[in-house]
């Protein structure tokens, strides 16, 4: 039986899918970070495993469902949440750019303190690409398309790589000494010193280098400005077939994209090369990186519409409607998700005890920590109108306090 409450119950009209969505997506981040201990290095060593079977079973989750894909979702909505901030002021006759430039410096510093805790916090780099979403916003959709497809495709590891070897006549080889022993932060102010030095500068390096993470994401918020535009959420409840096509087209891509990878020879390229601006990588190896990202993305289509079609199914949806107030108060939560799982495996925290769980131990956990999440998500909005964050975000937007507190 398809489901037939509508998806703007809410008082404000908020399309409620799109919150459960990105509660959906925050589910996969927070499990892949877990599984990474959140970037943190205790000191201390896992200990043997108790479970191997399921230890392997989450690994190839990890690798082939979870990594990539869910935080592609989180992208996407962020450009679709930017159509629709413009499209509402607009309604109001109110053109919201400069707002929203003041907006992304204000999420920009809440990353960096973000940042301080947990090294992979995206925020400040999300405020910048929110900056170029203002300027790309005239654009016609064709246009949009275009710019987003060069992204996908790798047009600037390629620009990249035409500029290195303009600039490098010839090899240059530096004699290295002994490497140095990697020095641990055993205090959050030497932990928050790395993040925001050494480690930013390998984040940059991480979305703006050859592995070329962040054109993937800047690619994606367009996409949700022209999925936007094309009122594709408008009356959503209307378009359960359409939704079933379209995760059928997007599950068959994926399958033919991973079945023509799988064919493909292809060069071991891994992490620390990509990462090593020294090191030269051939233009085979990009192109099927380009067709690795696409297919990436294609999954992150299909596991959407995978979701909003369950979503759309009143024995399914009923379910999947709890992890809504997770969604609306999403920035909250991935914040929190970074400063509780930094204290969680790190030296200055409870590093020696947390370190120590295997895959399966701290899969469980992300598991837990996600649905308590959830259950305060859900109770902190039955007396309040938005999250902690959420709040401070708004009224820092418009320099008001906001209301806060619901009249009960």
């Amino acid at each position: 039986m398809q489901r037939t409450k509508t998806t703007q119950k809410t008082k404000t009209k908020r399309i409620t899918v799109i919150d459960a969505l990105r509660g959906f997506a925050l589910l996969g981040v927070m499990l892949i970070h877990m599984l990474q201990h959140f970037g943190a290095y205790s000191g201390v060593r896992v200990a043997e495993s108790s479970y191997p079977v399921l230890d392997e079973a989450i690994q190839w989750l990890a690798a082939n469902v979870l990594m990539g894909r869910f935080i592609n979702i989180f992208a996407f909505l962020f450009g679709l949440s930017f159509f629709i901030q413009m499209k509402s002021a607009a309604r109001r006759g109110v053109d919201f750019r400069k707002r929203f430039l003041w907006r992304m410096a204000i999420l920009f510093v809440i990353g960096l303190i973000g940042n301080s805790f947990f090294g992979q916090d995206i925020l400040s780099i999300y405020a910048v690409f929110g900056v170029i979403l203002v300027f790309l916003f005239p654009l016609k959709n064709t246009t949009l398309l275009v710019i987003a497809a060069l992204l996908l495709l790798g047009t600037p590891r390629l620009m990249i790589m035409g500029y290195d070897k303009l600039t490098k006549t010839e090899q240059v080889v530096v004699e290295q000494g002994p490497r140095q022993p990697r020095v641990m932060p055993t205090t959050f102010l030497e932990t928050a010193k790395r993040h925001l030095t050494t480690g930013l500068q390998g984040k940059l390096n991480y979305q703006f280098g050859m592995n070329g993470r962040g054109y993937i994401t800047m690619a994606l918020f367009i996409l949700g400005l022209v999925v936007g535009r094309l009122r594709y959420f408008k009356d959503i409840d209307k378009k359960q077939k359409l939704n079933v096509s379209l995760f059928v087209g997007f599950l068959l891509g994926t399958i033919a994209l991973t079945i023509i990878l799988n064919w493909i020879p292809q060069e071991p390229i891994s992490f620390r090369m990509l990462m090593n601006p020294n090191y030269e990588i051939p233009l085979a190896a990009l192109a099927v990186s380009a067709l690795h990202d696409i297919n990436v993305v294609v999954m992150s289509g299909a596991l959407s519409l995978g979701f909003i079609v369950l979503y759309q199914y009143k024995s399914f949806g009923n379910y999947l409607d709890a992890i809504t107030p997770y969604g609306r108060m999403g920035l909250t939560n991935y914040e929190m998700q970074g400063i509780v799982g930094s204290f969680l495996f790190s030296a200055w925290g409870l590093g020696s005890i947390f370190g120590t769980w295997g895959t399966t131990e701290v899969f469980m956990l992300g598991i837990v920590f996600y649905i308590a999440q959830a259950i305060f998500s859900k109770i902190w909005l039955t007396y309040f109108h938005y999250g902690p964050l959420e709040w401070f975000w708004r009224s820092a937007t418009y320099l008001k306090w906001q209301p806060l507190k619901k009249q009960i």
